[in-house]
């Protein structure tokens, strides 16, 4: 382990489809108990960015950490300390909630009596300890999306990844989900990178890295990136999406 004290750190990576590439150079940090969004448009490279850093794509340039491990040298260090909420559903429509969970903590190693434990702490996390047994097909959108995170936490992982977590829910869902995040930061020291192509979903406290065609444009406090023009504003310019 390296004296790393970010929850993840990413130098220098970049990543090619054939002749296209979809990341440039990119690097970024996310603080340890720290709330971190990535703002960019469909295609600007999120999606490719999140599958790099939880190995489903092999990073060839540039340093990933998780943890401090790094991911190539460490890969199962690195990927035990990270949960991920990918834009997809990663959970079984037909099984409960419960047993979902129960299948996935068998996955990280996780023994029966311990994990019946953490299944019933992650669900009274996300505010779903009484639709335990309810199918998952029977949850409403932001139900679904608290479940996904459940998983997610299920192994006490140090970083969460959220891959547009809010898309398809309503305006209240997404505050909820929103807010849930927020709330394991602030109660449980987990920190968050929060991929999102929606201005409202970001506060002037929150750290900002802005990713435009797979390069990262801007990073740093999200109030002293929007300036006196305000985030969506200063987002078009920087981009050329205002012209």
């Amino acid at each position: 382990m390296t004296d790393d004290s970010a929850a993840l750190a990413i130098s220098g990576v970049s990543h090619d489809f054939g002749s296209v590439r979809a990341l440039d150079d990119v690097s970024l940090t996310v603080p340890r108990g720290g709330f971190t969004a990535l703002l960019g448009v469909n295609g600007a490279g999120k999606t490719t960015l999140f599958s790099l850093i939880t190995r489903l794509y092999n990073n060839r340039s540039g340093t990933i950490r998780v943890g401090g491990f790094d991911l190539r040298r460490q890969p199962s260090e690195a990927l035990a300390r990270l949960g991920v909420v990918f834009q997809s559903r990663a959970m079984d429509a037909d099984l409960t909630i419960r047993q979902n969970l129960e299948y996935h903590a068998s996955l990280h190693g996780i023994a029966r009596r311990a994990a019946k434990l953490r299944i019933a702490q992650v669900l009274e996390d996300v505010d779903l300890a009484d639709r335990a047994e309810a199918r998952v097909s029977a949850l409403s959108g932001g139900q679904s999306r608290r479940a996904e995170i459940a998983r997610a936490l299920i192994h006490s992982p140090e970083l969460l990844l959220l891959d547009e977590a809010t898309v398809g829910l309503d305006v209240k869902s997404r505050a909820e989900v929103l807010a849930l995040t927020r709330r394991l930061i602030a109660g449980h020291g987990v920190s968050a990178l929060w991929a999102t192509h929606i201005m409202d979903e970001i506060e002037p406290v929150d750290d900002l890295v802005i990713l435009h065609r797979g390069r990262v444009l801007r990073a740093g406090r999200a109030a002293e990136i929007a300036g006196g023009a305000g985030l969506t504003q200063s987002f078009l310019d920087m981009t050329g999406l205002a012209a």
